[in-house]
């Protein structure tokens, strides 16, 4: 009986001493860089006047920067407003340590500048919520301005332009 306890005890202290030596030793393994992508700049309030035009809407836009080093599909991706409006990313991926501009107006998407093709603004002036998520509808990242409200990122600017 006294060599079976003894076995116990020794395993049972084996399996404590692995327990806390696991998380040490993950610890000292460098983590890989994750895939992060968020919303850098907003520039909602177009500069001079409102009129609809190509050149009036391709001025009002969203900045997404990729701030890890692997490149991010975003085919399925959606940015919206608050209204609903929503943009659909379409075989697009965002190279690491890139930043693409979306386009409110119409123009031939590059690596760096994607167009809605819209013929309206999108974003609201005094206030409004640029909403980006992924291809499975999960929440990546907002952005707010105007009226103190907090989106799920918990952005806040007001002015025209943020960075």
């Amino acid at each position: 009986m006294t060599a079976r306890r003894l076995s116990a005890a020794a395993l049972a202290a084996a399996a404590i001493v692995g327990a806390v030596a696991l998380p040490a030793s993950a610890a000292d393994h460098a983590r890989p860089d994750r895939t992060k992508v968020e919303i850098s700049a907003v520039q909602y309030d177009s500069p001079g006047r409102d009129d609809r035009s190509r050149r009036s809407l391709n001025k009002e836009w969203v900045e997404l920067t990729n701030t890890s080093r692997r490149t991010v599909n975003l085919d399925g991706w959606t940015l919206k407003n608050e209204d609903g409006d929503t943009y659909t990313f379409d075989h697009y991926r965002l190279e690491g340590r890139a930043t693409v501009r979306i386009h409110t107006g119409r123009g031939h998407d590059t690596d760096s500048d994607l167009y809605m093709d819209r013929h309206n603004e999108v974003w609201d002036n005094r206030s409004d919520t640029a909403t980006l998520r992924n291809d499975h509808d999960r929440f990546i990242d907002d952005e707010s301005w105007g009226r103190h409200h907090r989106g799920h990122g918990g952005h806040q600017h007001d002015g025209g332009r943020h960075h």
